[in-house]
């Protein structure tokens, strides 16, 4: 009797192969079109006691200091510590209701002036929450050194953490929060120059297969609407393009991504140990082999006893221990695998009614046998 398990932890993920097959701007990118990068450092205001120690963070005292003075404001320089050096001990400043924190963004390809970001904003000293807090003006830099963006507003924290005398309840990551459209764009990112009307799509995932299908699908279009030929496949990972004559990147772009091709996936298992997860590739096979899986529990049971001794003697009451120890194994049931296809595999593992890490244990010990034909790989 076929046997279904359902774990929370422990599951497998199959896929079936008949499907429509997948557009092809989901399986690849236009190259040169990319995020930037973005970061920048800051301060975020308005915490309430849960901000750096500026005694442990001199880093988040020195910023302040900065700020303060940009504004106008001027504050005692620090007393001397011991030895006559400086000391951030005699600072005058004693707030916790800011913290330094790193602001990043990701700032997307044809973005125009003005054009607003999600920001992160992460804290760097021993600040125990955001919640609250909002980032002061900061810059955004990238990794050329220019400006692009500048970001300011109040922080969005999913996360808490409270804390007791004896007890911390903690959920999510307080110190970690975003600011969406927290940032405004001040400078354009870099176009990629195409004005040779050579294009190129990079497969996400690389496969000659898919990228010959590509460049298929792609050239039967061009052949009935510009009566051109416009991909060649140049490896694994990219389909080389040519515009037709008098037609926009853009819009040649936005047809061909339309287009629909069947992506070929490679024979692989995916083994997580930690969590118990399995996925199957839809292509993996199995050469037929007989499969048994049993285990084998002992028990060892310890029962006190208490030895009286009779009435009038000299005898002493002591406690003993009879140990029990038992052993079961239950019958082995050998079954027969054979995978030609996805749903022949699962159904075969389903019949012998084992635990996912039993699964594991016999997809390990089938690829060790050789008949396994796929790549198995162990997180």
């Amino acid at each position: 009797m076929m046997r279904h398990w359902i774990a929370l932890t422990a599951f497998i993920l199959t896929a079936e192969t008949a499907f429509a097959g997948v557009r092809i701007k989901d399986i690849t990118s236009t190259y040169g079109v990319r995020d930037y990068p973005l970061v920048g450092y800051g301060l975020v205001v308005g915490l309430q006691g849960t901000g750096d120690t500026l005694r442990n963070a001199p880093f988040t005292e020195q910023s302040l200091q900065s700020m303060l003075s940009r504004m106008g404001v001027n504050l005692p320089v620090n007393g001397p510590g011991p030895g006559g050096a400086p000391g951030p001990q005699n600072s005058p400043m004693r707030t916790r209701n800011l913290a330094a924190v790193m602001v990043t963004a990701s700032m997307p390809p044809f973005a125009a002036w003005g054009t607003t970001l999600d920001v992160t904003v992460s804290s760097m000293g021993d600040a125990t929450s955001l919640m609250g807090g909002t980032l002061i003006l900061t810059s955004l830099t990238g990794v050329d050194g220019d400006v692009y963006a500048i970001a300011q507003g109040p922080i969005a924290v999913s996360g808490f953490s409270a804390s007791g005398q004896s007890e911390t309840l903690t959920h999510g990551v307080a110190t970690v929060g975003r600011i969406p459209n927290g940032a405004t764009l001040e400078k354009e990112p870099p176009r990629p120059k195409s004005n040779d009307g050579a294009l190129a799509l990079e497969l996400r995932n690389p496969d000659f297969v898919t990228s010959v299908r590509i460049a298929d699908a792609i050239n039967g279009y061009a052949r009935k609407r510009y009566h051109i030929t416009s991909a060649v496949e140049r490896d694994s990972r990219t389909v080389s393009l040519r515009l037709p004559p008098g037609v926009h990147a853009t819009r040649f772009l936005a047809e061909i991504g339309d287009l629909h091709v069947s992506p070929s996936t490679p024979a692989k298992v995916i083994i997580d140990e930690r969590t118990g997860t399995v996925v199957i590739g839809a292509d993996v096979q199995i050469s037929p082999v007989a499969v048994t899986h049993g285990s084998l529990t002992l028990r060892v049971t310890e029962a006190p006893q208490v030895s009286q001794p009779a009435p009038f003697s000299n005898g002493q009451t002591v406690v003993t221990s009879q140990t029990a120890v038992t052993a079961s194994e239950p019958a082995g049931q050998v079954a027969t695998l054979a995978g030609p296809d996805l749903k022949t595999l699962v159904k075969g593992l389903n019949q012998i009614g084992l635990k996912p890490t039993g699964i594991i244990s016999i997809l390990q010990a089938i690829k060790n046998a050789g008949a396994m034909q796929a790549d198995l790989e162990i997180q």
